[in-house]
């Protein structure tokens, strides 16, 4: 059973900010091996445990397989044969897909960079500082595009990549925004307007055309706004 760390904890050191949160994904590894050493289940949809300890998030490497439309058809197959990259691909962003080992994390937290597993180029985005797809399967689920907005108001200074605005334009298109429940699109929006600029979640939304299926009224107002002088 192999225990790396995962997501935002990781591009969050490799960007030289404060971590929070931590989560960890299990390669390998079983429900009862985690029950047998202490650890608490608490996911519903998926095996999640909770660190007898430091309460922090163990999930089991998982992949998702697209059931139906919307962000919650998707049937997840979690077993001791999922490897590491096939976690990492079905994550959001490249810049959240990359993992380093328990084993090469030091007391205070830090890494070798030459110990990262990054499969799909999450480093050289964040040296670039792009908002790229990890894979195709983020035009599965799209609470994606809102997440992708919320952190382009927390990066501000993080483009878009135009494979991952086209993605987002043709999920649009395809209607699948339209199955996000209002109480899921203001969790992520009320995230977004937390962010040090809240007015790119916008941009990104309306560029990508979803501004208009999430809140026509802002929508509206986008289009009738005088342009900025110049």
């Amino acid at each position: 059973m192999d225990i790396y760390l995962v997501g935002g904890a990781v591009r969050d050191s490799l960007l030289g900010l404060p971590t929070q949160d931590r989560d960890w994904v299990v390669v390998g590894g079983t429900p009862q091996a985690l029950l047998d050493q202490g650890f608490v289940a608490v996911g519903k949809d998926f095996p999640v445990f909770l660190h007898p300890t430091t309460h922090e998030e163990y999930a089991l490497a998982r992949t998702e397989r697209k059931t139906a439309p919307g962000y919650r058809g998707f049937e997840v197959h979690a077993s001791p044969d999922v490897t590491l990259e096939e976690d990492l691909g079905r994550r959001d962003l490249t810049i959240n897909s990359i993992a380093v080992h328990a084993d090469h994390i030091s007391a205070s937290g830090t890494f070798d960079l030459e110990k990262l597993c990054d499969p799909f180029g999450g480093q050289q985005d964040l040296a670039h500082k792009i908002l790229r797809h990890t894979t195709e399967a983020f035009v599965e689920d799209p609470v994606r595009i809102l997440r992708l907005a919320r952190f382009a108001a927390r990066f501000a200074d993080f483009s878009v990549a135009p494979t991952t605005m086209a993605l987002m334009q043709q999920m649009v298109a395809q209607g699948e925004v339209d199955h996000l429940v209002p109480e899921r699109v203001w969790q992520e929006f009320s995230k977004g307007l937390m962010e040090n600029t809240p007015s790119r979640m916008l941009t990104v939304l309306h560029d990508c055309k979803a501004l208009d299926r999430l809140l026509p009224e802002l929508e509206r107002v986008w289009r009738t706004a005088p342009a900025p002088s110049t």
